[in-house]
This record gives structure tokens, C-alpha cells and sequence, in this order.
């Protein structure tokens, strides 16, 4: 008894296997676009430069001073008030 085996059957084995080849393909092209993503994304650049960039350092209470009286929010009065108590004179 022939079960329908032969040429045919041999075929339709070869393209179920390169149909499987050619989706484990897709998968790992994915997922290696994901990680590459991931890798050299906005936030992985920012880490990796942020260790060459010297820190900022905070502005002294003098410098807010000017720029407080600079931006009118304080007067005058208080301006020079608030830097006496600064200098301690």
C-alpha cells in the first residue's frame, strides 16, 4: 500500500523546513533591530556622555540674589537688605 509518499511528500517537507528557517530569520532580525534600538537610543546616548560632561554646579546665593533683583522680584531695598545679610555687614 502506497501512503502518497515519493517525490511530493519529500517537497512539501523541504518547504515546511525553509519555512520555518525563513521565520526563525524574521525573528532574530527583529529582535536584534529591537536591542540595537534599545542600545543606541536617546537615553543610552545620554548615559554614555553624560561621564564627559563636567557637573553643573549650583549658582551661588549671590548670583540667584542678581538674578532675583535682575528679573524684578524683589525691589531695591530688599536687594541691598538681602546682600548685607550675605556679606555679614
Amino acid at each position: 500500500m502506497d501512503h502518497g509518499g515519493g517525490m511530493m511528500s519529500m517537497m512539501g517537507g523541504w518547504m515546511l523546513l525553509w519555512a520555518l528557517v525563513g521565520l526563525a530569520v524574521l525573528v532574530l532580525a527583529v529582535l536584534g533591530a529591537t536591542w540595537l534600538a534599545r542600545r543606541l537610543g536617546p537615553g543610552r546616548r545620554e548615559e554614555a556622555h553624560s561621564s564627559l560632561r563636567r557637573p553643573v554646579e549650583a549658582p551661588s546665593a549671590q548670583e540667584l540674589l542678581r538674578r532675583r533683583y535682575a528679573a524684578g522680584e524683589i525691589d531695591r531695598e530688599e536687594y541691598l537688605r538681602m546682600q548685607r545679610d550675605l556679606t555679614g555687614g
